[in-house]
This record gives structure tokens, C-alpha cells and sequence, in this order.
């Protein structure tokens, strides 16, 4: 397979205007797709985005649009719209998009109404294309500013996932390949989730042993809920799962922790979420994560928890008294 050297980037969070920082790093031309007109002007203007990504200069060889066409000519496009709008985006990107185009799925989430993963709505929405996931454990500004990052690059296709993987391959981005789509998939949409239920442990002090007890219960909730799905649960054990999985919970740069910190320490979810752009994708996902288990029949009483809680059925300190009295059990 020929070498990629354009790459088109949709969405201008603070994900995918480091991801187009990072494709500009690696000697590709960048075209980025932004929805918001003031983005877009402080980008072209400044090379800064300052509503997502401050902090950062950009790369001369971003360009920006407010024009999903511009992107038709890419070599393949990387999908960065927060996971509850990618079916509406990718729609109307779909009459531009070539037979065979790659789209690689950066959000993580599992839609609401429909309870898919982002490869089943792209199936969907755009059958011509050729679906690829990235995951793992990556904050966006480290990214951006060159720091070393390791994710999960997944693409049933092997060649394919090689030439995506070494296109977006620099010396401190590395790409671990794998060809499990659902596990990739299903590992960053739960993590989001169970990110919720550290930030609530620690906003309520409840300690480091909480803390750890959290991500060991939740990775297994995470495997559990993978498998179901038809994952490898090998693939869990890797940067995509118990790698996001870590990250993402312990520390309160994350978007969806930092919800969790916010209604440990007494805030409404409305309160928590007030004022803020990015997006916390577990917030959205957990009532699709909470479906979607009872469909399949697998207990995730953490994730449960974390849905009711956002859902207003009960209080964080109830939710915590629930998890601790249920019935002893062998861990494995």
C-alpha cells in the first residue's frame, strides 16, 4: 500500500487539534475541519486554539475549513467529533467521501438511542469506507507538545492498519497495532465511565485504597462488558483498555474525572458541567453503557451506579454504601 501524505481531521476539540498538531508532525498535510467559526478564525489568524488547546502553536501546514468537501482529497481522515455527533457529522461528510477512503474513529463513546459502537455508525452512515480505531492512554496537550504517547492503532485490515500506523508514527507517538475493532472500541468508551467513579471517590476523600480498588473492579467490568460484545479480552490488557483505563482515572486532567471530583465535592451534574466546551464522553455514554449491559446480561454494578447517579435515582453517598454492601464473592 502507497504511503499516506494528506490526512483530514474532524473535529476541533482539544483531541483533534492536537491529533492534526501531531499528523503535521509527522510530514503530512493537515486540512482540519472545525465547526466553530471562532475557532476556526484563531486558528488561521493566531495558529492558536484557545478555546480547546491554549497553550499550543500549530503547525503552518494545518489548514483550516468550515467545509466538509475539503476533506474528500485526504488520504485518509481522522474522525474526532465527540461520539454523540459523529452519526449527524459523518452523514454529511458521506456524499465526499471516496469508496475505500480510511476513517480512523478517535472518540470514544457508545451512541444513545441506538447503544453502537463509532465503527457500527460509520458502517451505517458511510458503508464505503474502510473503518480503523485509535485509542489509548493520551492527554491532549502532551500530544500536541511532542511528549511520549503509546496507543492502540485497530484495523481488521493489517496492511491498512500498517500504512496508518506509520503514517501517524513519530518519535514520541507510537502505535500498537491489533485487528480488535469492538475491544479497542469498548475499552475508551467505559473507561469514560468508570473515570466518573474515581473522580466521585475522590472528591468524597475516600482514600488511595478506594482509588485502586475502583480501577481494578472497573477493568473487570470493563472486560466483562468487551467480551460480551465479541472482543479479545487480551486485547483489555492493552493500551487501549487497562492503559486509558489508568490514565484517565487518576488524574484530574481528564474531562470525565474531573466530573466525577465535581459531584464528590457536593455539585449537580448541571453545576459540574456548567461553563464547560470539551466534552465529557461518559457523562453521555453511561446511560447507553447502562442499556446496553442489562441488553447483554452483564453486571457492571459500577457503571451502573455512575448512570444512576448522573441520572438523579440516587445520591453519591448511596451509590457508594450499594457497592460496599453487596453480597461477598470470589474475585475471580
Amino acid at each position: 500500500m502507497s504511503a499516506f501524505s494528506t490526512v483530514g481531521v474532524i473535529g476541533a476539540g482539544a483531541w483533534g487539534t492536537a491529533l492534526a498538531q501531531l499528523c503535521a508532525r509527522a510530514g503530512l498535510g493537515v486540512t482540519l475541519w472545525a465547526y466553530e467559526a471562532e475557532v476556526r478564525a484563531d486558528i488561521a489568524a493566531n495558529r492558536i486554539n484557545s478555546a480547546f488547546l491554549p497553550g499550543v502553536t500549530l503547525d503552518e501546514a494545518i489548514d483550516v475549513t468550515d467545509d466538509l468537501a475539503d476533506l474528500a482529497l485526504a488520504d485518509f481522515i481522522l474522525a474526532v467529533a465527540p461520539a454523540q455527533h459523529l452519526r449527524s457529522i459523518a452523514a454529511a461528510f458521506s456524499q465526499h467521501a471516496p469508496d475505500g477512503l480510511p476513517v480512523v474513529l478517535c472518540a470514544k463513546g457508545i451512541e444513545q438511542g441506538s447503544l453502537k459502537l463509532m465503527n457500527e455508525v460509520l458502517e451505517e452512515v458511510i458503508p464505503q469506507a474502510w473503518a480503523a480505531v485509535l485509542s489509548g492512554p493520551s492527554f491532549a496537550g502532551e500530544v500536541a507538545r511532542g511528549l511520549p504517547t503509546a496507543v492502540t492503532l485497530a484495523c481488521a485490515d493489517e496492511d491498512l492498519g500498517q500504512a496508518l500506523a506509520e503514517a501517524l508514527a513519530t518519535p514520541t507517538f507510537r502505535p500498537y497495532l491489533s485487528q480488535d475493532l469492538i475491544g479497542a472500541e469498548a475499552g475508551g468508551a467505559i473507561k469514560n465511565v468508570l473515570a466518573i467513579a474515581c473522580g466521585i471517590s475522590e472528591g468524597k476523600g475516600l482514600g488511595r485504597s478506594a482509588h485502586a480498588a475502583l480501577i481494578t473492579r472497573g477493568f473487570a467490568e470493563m472486560t466483562r462488558f468487551a467480551v460480551a460484545l465479541g472482543a479479545d479480552a487480551e486485547t483489555l490488557k492493552g493500551l487501549c483498555g487497562l492503559g486509558d483505563l489508568v490514565l484517565t482515572c487518576s488524574s484530574p486532567q481528564s474531562r470525565n474525572m474531573s466530573l466525577g471530583l465535581a459531584l464528590g465535592q457536593g455539585q449537580s451534574l448541571a453545576q459540574a458541567l456548567a461553563n464547560k466546551r470539551s466534552v465529557a464522553e461518559g457523562a453521555a455514554s453511561a446511560p447507553a453503557v447502562r442499556q446496553l449491559a442489562a441488553r447483554l446480561e452483564v453486571e457492571l454494578p459500577i457503571c451502573e451506579a455512575v448512570a444512576a447517579i448522573l441520572a438523579g435515582e440516587i445520591a453519591p453517598d448511596q451509590a457508594i454504601g450499594a457497592l460496599l454492601s453487596r453480597p461477598l464473592r470470589s474475585e475471580f
